[in-house]
Order: structure tokens, then C-alpha cells, then sequence
């Protein structure tokens, strides 16, 4: 027997085996998976209702929400394809991803008015603009998003969904051009829940705090595997220190997700020890390499093991995790932590390897740094409407992720670059990761950016963007020479510059592309 491998599975075994259990807590809202489910049900009818056919893109522009989790079902089972939308591009910039993937409907929430009203000049294929909460700012039906569900029937009539139907698309940051959309069939995310499930052992016990972004690749993937299992669902409805705390010690979370900058901010929080913290299990840390110093801290100011993975848009996401595999939990701290903080080793059913730029594979010794690939089942369908982009990063049997790893004898991985961030000064490779790593070490430092920037005799070199914690004051030279203790001469940074921030994404990953352009304008940047 073959069944279908959607993620709408997932749905229905929630309302089944926990429709009377808490399933999602929201601000003031605390729905049951019963309830949750049927206002999912409604969402697909009203969806029906306006026009939306199977096969059609529907967008999302808002923040962390339950009616975010809703779509993730709502939209999904009747066939449609759902587009969550990064809150902090340019008008410009959703234009474009609109009128790129032809949606045809567009949910936004209130806060967002201007950039719908310029929308609504560029984005020609959208029907229905509609606010999810009560406004005079509506299109010609005059039905916001509660209206449309309080008119749609509870009861839904499955369609048929196929296992390579599209369900959803995200659309990559554009580093050198437009961004790109990743497609992501039902048979991708239903796997991709399951490898989850299976590697990271959660039960329905989970209380997950959702502080990763629901539209950064559904907030990790946690929208399909929380359900699944029956765990609870708890929404901020964006990233905020004090209120993450709070919503700890209030709800009992067992899990979360952050990025360094967001664990930098809790761990550095002035009331952190006021806050009983004591139902965490563990936290994970993913989006950026996490220096060991970061790891021991957040255990150590947290109270619980932290780990860091690894994962990308293009497969939907998680690829790996930095547990300690059974044999090696007896290490010292120092060893433990040092592990932990790697890029980590594959979840069931996800093969990595790195590969040389022949794509000859390379021997897993610690050493040899090759760009890491990947084969699995939640890798992407490929990119939308680009095939050739899509054949030059899925080749000979794998996906290239542009990532730079070594691999040791107990098969962890450790990321030392993204291709494009290596700075090859005078011709020797550079680490950026590893220079950050040296520079954040140092105890006044709060965040930390390492880049190239152009040099007349060695073509480039690294400078260090720092911001320091509160209160701190460090020198350039201070910082240069401490440095000069844990690197190379030639990997040490030859310039400081200090902020008072940095610039950061949708998850609170530093941008640095944007960080480099100051520097290179007028100057032409040589291709790694």
C-alpha cells in the first residue's frame, strides 16, 4: 500500500490522537489541536471560496502567528502552494517574488499597509489582498482574514495531492541577483518531518517556543514535526529577549531554536538569572557557525545542553545536528563543548560528503576542506522557473551547497567558510569562521563580523567588524593582538572597526554582503 507522502498526514493524525490537547499558544489565543485543525478546514474553504485553485501561489506577509501555522494546512490541502515572504525585503523585492512565482493572493498583517499599497501597483497577478486582522484597508471583498474563516464551513472534503505536487516555495536571499525560489514538494516535507522526528528523538511532550522566523523555511521545519508528534506550538511573534524568557518560564518550553546573535542577546540579558529556566531539555543553534566560547556559555547561563546544526533553504532545511553520539559522552567539557559546537553529523536519512572542485570525494581526516554535498529526500525539487541554476547545483547525484567543511574520523562535520566569504589574501586561504572565532573569544566582545576588504599588495585582507557588550572598551590594537595569540600571522585580522551594530537578516543572521559592498564599491571583487 502506497500513500500519498504529504504533510497534511500530519494534520489529520493531530486532530485524530490529540484534538483535545493544547496545540498552539499564541499571545492571548490558546487553541486545542481541535480547534486549530478546524480553523485550518476553514482557511482551505474560504481559500476555495475566493478563486484559489490547486496548483496557485498564495503569500504570506507577516510575522509569527497562528494563523501563520494555519496556512502551513489551510493552504497546502487544497493543492495550493504556499509563499511565506521575508518581512524585511523592499517593497522592490516582494515585487518581485510575486510577480516571479504568479501568486494570486496575498495575506498581510496590519503593519504593512504601505508596502501592500505599492503592491498593489507592481504585483499584477495578485486577485485578493487580504489584512488578517479588521481594517478599512481591504480590497473589494471587505473580508479580513477572521471574516473569511467565520463565513467558511468547518468541514473539508480532501482533494488529491501527489507526493511531487509543489506545496510550498521560499524564496533565497538574492547575494548577487534576484533571489531565487525553492520548490518544496509534499513528499519533501513529509520527509523531511520524519528524518527530523527520528534524529532529534522528540516526543509529544514538546513545547516548542517558535523563535526562528516561521518564514525562514517554516521556522526550521518545526510547523510539520511539532504537529506530527502532537507537541505544543508556542508563538512570539518576533524575536525579543525579555519575552522569550518570560514565555519559558511561563509555558514550561522544552525547546527552542536561535542564531548566535539571538543567543548572544539571551545570555547577555540583564534579569537572564531572575527566570527559572528549568524545563528546558536542550537549545539548538543553527544559521551561522557557533563558536565554542557560545556553546559553554549558554549552557552555562542556561541551564541546559546546547547544541548547533546545519541545514539551507534548498533542503528544507535541517541536514544535521551536533549531538554527542553515545560513545563519546563521557568527553571533558572542553572536549564536549567543542564537539557540540561543530557543524554536527547527518540526521537519518540525509548522505553528506565533501567533494574537491572535480567533485572527487575527500577523505575524512580533519584536514581536507572540500565544499560539502548532500543527497536526501527533503532536497529540493529545484529552483522556480530556473533549470539551468538548478543543473549547476544538482549534479552528478548530489546538491553542492557552496558550504566549505572538513569531516573528522568520527564523521562530524565543521564548516570553515561559505565559498564566497574565503578570503585568499596574497594567495593563501582564509577562514572567515575562524577568525571570528579567535576575535569573539575575547571577552568584550559581543558580535563579530570578519570580512575582506580590498588590499593593494595582497589583494585582500580580513578585517574584523566588532561590536562590543555594554559597558566594554577594547582597542583596536588590544583586539589585533589578542588575536595574534590564536592565529597565524597571516590569518590576523590587519584592521578593527567597531559598531554600535550590525546589519542582520530576517533571523538575525549578520549580512555580510551588505557589510562588504562599503568597501569594494568602485573596486572590481575577484570571484573565489
Amino acid at each position: 500500500m502506497n500513500l500519498p507522502l504529504t504533510p497534511i498526514r500530519f494534520k489529520r493524525r493531530a486532530e485524530t490522537e490529540f484534538g483535545k490537547k493544547l496545540g498552539i499558544v499564541c499571545g492571548d489565543v490558546r487553541l486545542t489541536y481541535g480547534e486549530y485543525c478546524e480553523r485550518a478546514n476553514r482557511l482551505s474553504n474560504a481559500l476555495t471560496e475566493l478563486g484559489v485553485r490547486q496548483g496557485e501561489r498564495v503569500a504570506w506577509l507577516g510575522y509569527n502567528c497562528h494563523r501563520l501555522l494555519e496556512a502551513y494546512y489551510g493552504v497546502v490541502q487544497i493543492g495550493a502552494v504556499l509563499l511565506p515572504l521575508n518581512i524585511r525585503l523592499t517593497p522592490s523585492e516582494i515585487a518581485f517574488i510575486l510577480n516571479d512565482s504568479e501568486t494570486v493572493a496575498l495575506f498581510y498583517d496590519l503593519d504593512f499597509p504601505p508596502i501592500v499599497d505599492a503592491l498593489r501597483q507592481q504585483a499584477g497577478t495578485i486577485k485578493k489582498f487580504i489584512p488578517l486582522e479588521s481594517t478599512a484597508h481591504t480590497d473589494s471583498s471587505g473580508l479580513d482574514y477572521e471574516q473569511l474563516l467565520a463565513a467558511a464551513s468547518p468541514e473539508f472534503t480532501p482533494v488529491s495531492v501527489a507526493d511531487d505536487d509543489l506545496a510550498e516555495i521560499f524564496y533565497t536571499s538574492g547575494t548577487t541577483a534576484n533571489p531565487k525560489g525553492v520548490m518544496m514538494t509534499h513528499r519533501n516535507l513529509y520527509l523531511h518531518a520524519m528524518q527530523v522526528m527520528a534524529g532529534l528523538g522528540i516526543k509529544d511532550s514538546i513545547v516548542q517556543l517558535h523563535t526562528i522566523p516561521l518564514f525562514h523555511v517554516n521556522g526550521w521545519g518545526t510547523p510539520h514535526s511539532v504537529t506530527c508528534i502532537g507537541g505544543r506550538h508556542v508563538v512570539v511573534k518576533k524575536f525579543d529577549p525579555k519575552q522569550v524568557l518570560e514565555l519559558v518560564q511561563r509555558e514550561r518550553v522544552t525547546h527552542f531554536s536561535m542564531v548566535p546573535t539571538m543567543a548572544m542577546a539571551l545570555i547577555n540579558h540583564p534579569e537572564l538569572r531572575g527566570y527559572d529556566l528549568s524545563s528546558l531539555e536542550f537549545v539548538q543553534i543553527g544559521g551561522a557557525a557557533s563558536p565554542i566560547d557560545l556553546i559553554r556559555e549558554v549552557e552555562q547561563h542556561m541551564g541546559c545542553p546546547c547544541y548547533a546544526g546545519y541545514g539551507l533553504t534548498e533542503t528544507t532545511p535541517v541536514l544535521t545536528v551536533a549531538f554527542l553520539k553515545d560513545h563519546l559522552k563521557n568527553l571533558p567539557d572542553e572536549e564536549r563543548w567543542k564537539r557540540q559546537a561543530m557543524t554536527g553529523y547527518p540526521i537519518p536519512g540525509v548522505e553528506l560528503s565533501i567533494v574537491d572542485p572535480a567533485d572527487n570525494h575527500l577523505p575524512h581526516d580533519g584536514q581536507t576542506p572540500g565544499e560539502i554535498v548532500v543527497r536526501a529526500d527533503n532536497v529540493m525539487a529545484g529552483y522556480w522557473k530556473r533549470p539551468e541554476e538548478t543543473a549547476e547545483v544538482m549534479r552528478n547525484g548530489w546538491f553542492h551547497t557552496g558550504d566549505m567543511a572538513v569531516i573528522d574520523e568520527e564523521g562530524y562535520f565543521l564548516i570553515v567558510d561559505r565559498k564566497k566569504d574565503i578570503i585568499i589574501s596574497g594567495g593563501e586561504n582564509i577562514s572567515s569562521i575562524e577568525v571570528e572565532k579567535a576575535v569573539y573569544s575575547h571577552p568584550a566582545v559581543f558580535e563579530c563580523a570578519v570580512i575582506a576588504i580590498p588590499d593593494d599588495r595582497w589583494g585582500e585582507v580580513p578585517r574584523a567588524l566588532v561590536v562590543l557588550k555594554p559597558g566594554e572598551a577594547v582597542s583596536e590594537k588590544d583586539l589585533i593582538d589578542y588575536c595574534r595569540t590564536r592565529l597565524p600571522g597571516f590569518k590576523i585580522p590587519k584592521s578593527v572597526e567597531f559598531f554600535d551594530s550590525l546589519p542582520k537578516g530576517g533571523t538575525g543572521k549578520i549580512l555580510k554582503k551588505e557589510l562588504r559592498e562599503r568597501y569594494w564599491r568602485g573596486y572590481e571583487k575577484r570571484v573565489h
